[in-house]
This record gives structure tokens, sequence and C-alpha cells, in this order.
């Protein structure tokens, strides 16, 4: 047990330095001058420099790039979580010839890498109109987002009993009026977590944002930190700010929804 308890321990230690060390040298970078870095690369701040941070939050860029990417997060996490809850719940409520074979296919969808969709979908979007359009990016994410949105709420709507769908429909309701009233309010674990999922996914997609958008008054955070490294490439320190202050709202909205997506998850392995 202790042997077990001790690789355990070492596993977690492990993560901790792949993942959070890499992320407290980007954040404490900022707080550091370019000279600090070049002399010093994994030393602490001494003395703390805010003019950074400070510089890079009083850009008008930023906050341009900051909202480019809330837009298309918020358009590509509803487009996705409507129409996945909507398939969800056809494919767990609904019995039909070929119903697995139809999960089947989004299961696989996981597996589907963005990049070889990359030239057929320039051009379907060019043929659409949807160069230079935050929707030419926001619903090819949703429909990447698609697959583990149904993964993920397929099971948890089928373990909630049958017994409340026949209450609800000897009451007078019908199967729109259980799935709107009862089985979304039901399933809010899971749609938080799916929320989030895409929501993340999207503000850290680079290759769409790069493939539909030239104008740089377009551009997503990802495509802003590769800019403003290029315009700064001297000053080590301020990129290390940007990047930092892009990475934050991302990881602020998954650590306040980080309990709930807990729940979704376990719920959804259950059912």
């Amino acid at each position: 047990m202790m042997r077990r308890n001790a690789v355990g321990y070492l596993g977690a230690f492990a993560v901790i330095g792949v993942t959070v060390v890499p992320l407290l040298f980007v954040v404490l970078g900022g707080f550091r001058t370019t000279a600090q870095i070049n002399s010093s690369p994994a030393g602490l701040p001494g003395p703390w420099v805010w003019d950074n941070y400070r510089d890079v939050l009083a850009s008008p860029q930023f906050w341009r790039l900051l909202g480019n990417s809330a837009l298309i997060g918020v358009i590509a996490t509803v487009l996705a979580v409507a129409f996945g809850s909507m398939a969800a719940f056809a494919l767990s409520r609904y019995v039909f010839k070929g119903r697995e074979a139809f999960y089947a296919v989004f299961t696989l969808g996981l597996l589907f890498p963005i990049g070889v969709a990359t030239l057929p979908l320039y051009l379907w979007l060019r043929q659409l109109g949807l160069l230079e359009n935050p929707l030419g990016v926001a619903i090819p994410e949703a429909a990447f987002s698609l697959p583990v949105t149904i993964v993920i709420l397929r099971p948890f709507m089928r373990a909630i009993p049958g017994e409340l769908e026949d209450a609800a429909l000897l009451d007078g309701a019908a199967k729109l009026g259980f799935f709107w009233r009862i089985l979304l309010p039901l399933s809010r674990p899971a749609l938080i977590t799916v929320s989030v999922l895409a929501f993340v996914t999207s503000w850290n997609f680079y290759l769409l944002p790069l493939l539909v958008f030239n104008d740089s008054a377009n551009f997503t955070l990802p495509l802003g930190v590769a800019m403003f490294q290029s315009e700064h490439t001297q000053d080590t320190a301020k990129v290390l700010a940007f990047t930092a202050l892009s990475m934050l709202p991302a990881l602020a909205f998954f650590v306040l929804a980080e309990r709930r997506m807990v729940g979704g998850l376990t719920g959804s392995v259950k059912g």
C-alpha cells in the first residue's frame, strides 16, 4: 500500500512539474525585465517589475483580441451545446434502427484531426463567404466540439429514469416539453462540463483562426500572442506578460467551474 501511495505521489509531482512549472515560469517572467531573464532564466523576480503587465493591460490591441476570442468562444459554445444536447437527447431517449451506429460515428469523431480538414474547410468557408468572419471560426469549432459534447451528454441523459418521462407525458407534456423542462435542468452538471470544454477548446484554437483571418483586427488571442511575439522579439519579459494574461481568462473559467465539471463527468461515467 505504501509503495502504491509513493508511486501515486511521484506521478502527481511529475504532472505538476510538467504543467504548473512552465505556467509559473511564464507568469513570474512577466514580473521581470528581459535583462534579468537573460542573466538568470530560472530566477525569481527581484525586484518585481509591474510595467510589463501594466503596459499590456493598457494596450487597446490586447482588449480587442480578448473581445474577439470571447465572442467566438461564446458562439461556438452555444452552438455546440445546443446541437449536442438535441443530438444526445435523440440518441439516448429514442429507439430507432442504426442508433448505435450514429453514436459510433460521433465517437469516432473524437479521433478526427483538424489538420486533415484544413484544405476542404478553407474552400468551403470561402464559398460561403465566411472568411474574415467570426462565424467562419465559431461554426467549425462548434462542429469539432460536438463529438465530445454528445459522448458526455448521451450517457448522462440516458441514466435519467424513464419513469420521469412517462409521468411528464401523462401530465400532458410533449417530448419537446420533457426535453426542455425536465431533461435539460436535470442534466445541468453535464451541460456545464461540456460548456467549459467547448469554451476552453475554442479559446485555445490556433489553426482555425489562422486559416480564416488575414486582417489582424479580427485575430484571436492565440494569433495575437504570435503576432505580439514577432513584434517584440527583443522584449522577452513583455511577451511573457502578454502570454500570461492571454491564458488567464480560460484558466479562471476552468477553475471556477471545476467542481461542476467533476460532477458532470462522474454522472456521464455512471450512465
